[in-house]
């Protein structure tokens, strides 16, 4: 009995709080937040809105309308109906090689650098045109992958399901386990689903073959590898969307509460700015 504890320990000790990959990776997009030139944000971006942003983003729950409820009931009906088919699909992608319960994610870095780059890419172009609207979209699109990931990571530790590389039962919660959602697939949903549908739609089916692209073959890799249920990378997609619907639905609502306006008057016309305050 105390070998089998140990060698559980020894196991999850690979994935411990301080190494796990998935922190790493949000350290690194925050560090991104801090290192980029401050000049290149100063116009659409402010640490005040920032901050009123992860306020909303962790309590949006609170004020979810008819239209959100009913997101997340069909999320739940798709998550529970994938995991019927964990096992299957396991047995499916699971080769020889990757169906050693070894507990070991060798390629979480090079599954994350695709949804990285539609971050950085952006913000590169957006830098090279001096573009404003492509500065808020970067930072848009840095929020909604540190929001996903760090939900998804504190999600995936409080059910703490063990990944199919480290047991074949997809029922093994609250084991020390990190599998549940894919940490990996949310952002990558997150990030490629605000990437999509952000910018001009003159260019919104590029837009959308890329974001999408990006995001399901994300969530693809991880199931392959064998490093996440089927089950895990439905429920990251369902976060990554939410999230991303977060983040538009603020641009979207920043533009609803201002506006501009010409007015005629008796002697002319009149120039009319409006702010809603709430």
């Amino acid at each position: 009995m105390r070998n089998m504890l140990a060698a559980r320990v020894i196991k999850h000790g690979r994935r411990g709080c301080l190494t796990h990959p998935t922190i790493r990776s949000t350290a690194a997009l925050i560090g991104a937040l801090l290192l980029w030139p401050a000049a290149v944000f100063a116009d659409p971006f402010t640490l005040n809105e920032a901050l009123d942003d992860t306020k909303l983003y962790f309590t949006a729950p609170l004020r979810w309308d008819s239209q959100d409820w009913l997101f997340f009931g069909g999320a739940l009906v798709a998550i529970g109906a994938s995991h019927e088919f964990d096992s299957r699909v396991r047995t499916h992608f699971a080769t020889p090689n990757d169906a050693l319960l070894n507990g070991r994610d060798r390629n979480s870095t090079r599954d994350a650098l695709p949804a990285a780059a539609l971050i950085f890419g952006t913000g590169l172009y957006a830098s090279f045109i001096d573009d404003s609207a492509g500065y808020k979209e970067t930072w848009r699109l840095l929020e909604a992958g540190v929001f996903s990931t760090v939900t998804g990571e504190v999600l995936s530790l409080a059910g703490g399901r063990e990944r199919p590389d480290a047991t074949d039962s997809p029922n093994q919660w609250r084991h020390g386990g990190d599998a549940f959602p894919s940490v990996h697939t949310s952002a990558a949903f997150a990030i490629g689903t605000v990437f999509a549908e952000s910018g001009n739609d003159e260019y919104r089916w590029i837009r959308r073959i890329i974001g999408y692209g990006v995001a399901a073959g994300t969530g693809y890799i991880r199931v392959k590898e064998n490093v996440h249920w089927l089950s895990d990378t439905v429920a990251g997609a369902a976060l990554g969307i939410a999230t991303a619907r977060f983040v538009l639905n603020r641009d979207n609502k920043a533009a609803q509460l201002e506006s501009l306006q010409f007015e005629p008057t008796k002697g002319g016309w009149q120039l009319a700015y409006s702010i809603r305050t709430h």
